[in-house]
């Protein structure tokens, strides 16, 4: 490290230990530390690579919920409050037994954590759990909740103040903290995983965008994985995402050979153009009939949901190597079933028109 990274490391050495987050250690463990710095506030923060402890660890499949899932509960909210938890992860005390493993290498001797440190493999998945656990009573009522981040949604400001009550005692019951800077009450419209959440739309946060605008192009496959999973967070917002990304993800294929041609950079810069005019999609309405339109070609599979002649979300696909002989038809029908199976859980039981340009597809069923 720098001197001025020394520095740094020493004062954040010694907040921790003064807060109880960590202690001297003689653990046989012991892995790297380093600095990254904060998008946010600006500044370095103290992180450890806990790669190799990682790749010996029994991995948690508790699962995050999928972003999609927890907007939909918002259909008829009104009035948001979103809470941040404090340092969440150091929050939760580790078993005595695995605290030597936590140890970490620095300049000034071996450290280990007492709480749960961020880069542990489990952290995500065992917070989510905690954090269902607290809030299973309201879940998908009033309440959503992704890791460390808790919305609070309801119809009219008198429900709100009940629910803010509710949520407000089970952190104090659970003895967990909120950084109250992070927090915002009584909104009508809010930012929220990355999205402007209102009563009967979503859009995406312009902040999160610029991070697709200032990606450099990328020179490795793991490089474009990466990009493609940034701007493929907000894939229900881009027609015909997996047609544009398709000279992209070419070159992720077993033994391709790495070209970045004039269409990969065309796919490239389009994303960028796409995420910054992107549509504000509506809010969905589980009373109302969807509308549902398909569309193939060789190129591969699109789909558009929607009511009342808003969109609600776009998908689509790249053909398997199957199905890139399929006959017109079997392709209109392959677009069919892939919207169905994406929207199940909007459709099944709901009145729906699907439309696709197909007329032969109208008789399917007869």
């Amino acid at each position: 490290m720098a001197l001025n990274e020394l520095k740094e490391l020493k004062t954040q050495l010694q907040e921790q230990l003064d807060k109880g987050f960590i202690r001297p250690s003689s653990s046989p463990w012991g892995c790297p530390a380093l600095f990254v710095e904060k998008k946010d506030q600006g500044g370095k923060k103290l992180c450890v690579d806990y790669r190799p402890l990682n790749a010996v660890t029994v991995k948690n499949k508790y699962p995050l919920p999928h972003i999609d899932i927890l907007f939909d509960q918002l259909a008829g909210a009104r009035v948001f409050s979103k809470i941040d938890l404090r340092s969440e992860y150091y929050q939760i005390k580790i078993r005595d037994e695995d605290i030597p493993k936590t140890a970490f290498s620095t300049r000034y001797g071996l450290c280990e954590y007492l709480v749960m440190s961020f880069g542990l493999t489990n952290a995500p998945a065992f917070f989510m759990y905690m954090m269902n656990s607290v809030f299973m009573n309201e879940l998908d009522k009033f309440v959503v909740v992704f890791i460390d981040d808790i919305l609070i949604y309801s119809k009219n400001e008198e429900e709100h103040a009940e629910h803010l009550r509710i949520v407000l005692a089970r952190l104090r019951e659970h003895k967990l903290y909120a950084k109250f800077s992070k927090c915002a009450f009584w909104l009508r419209e809010v930012i929220f995983l990355g999205h402007i959440l209102s009563e009967k739309e979503v859009a995406v946060d312009p902040n999160k965008v610029e991070d697709v605008l200032n990606w450099k192009q990328p020179e490795t496959v793991t490089e474009i994985r990466s990009f493609l999973g940034l701007a493929g967070y907000y894939r229900h917002f881009i027609k015909d995402f997996s047609k544009t990304a398709k000279p992209m993800t070419s070159l992720t294929k077993k033994n391709a050979k790495y070209v970045w041609s004039p269409n990969c950079e065309e796919a490239f810069q389009t994303f960028k153009k796409l995420l910054t005019s992107a549509p504000v999609l509506a809010q969905l309405d589980v009373t109302k009939p969807f509308d549902v339109y398909c569309d193939a070609s060789s190129n591969g599979l699109g789909c558009v949901l929607m009511q009342e002649g808003r969109v609600i979300a776009y998908a689509s696909c790249q053909l398997r190597k199957h199905e890139v002989n399929y006959p017109t038809q079997d392709l209109e029908l392959a677009a069919v079933v892939h919207a169905l199976k994406i929207w199940r859980h909007y459709l099944l039981g709901n009145t729906c028109h699907i439309y696709t340009d197909h007329k032969s597809l109208k008789y399917i069923l007869t």
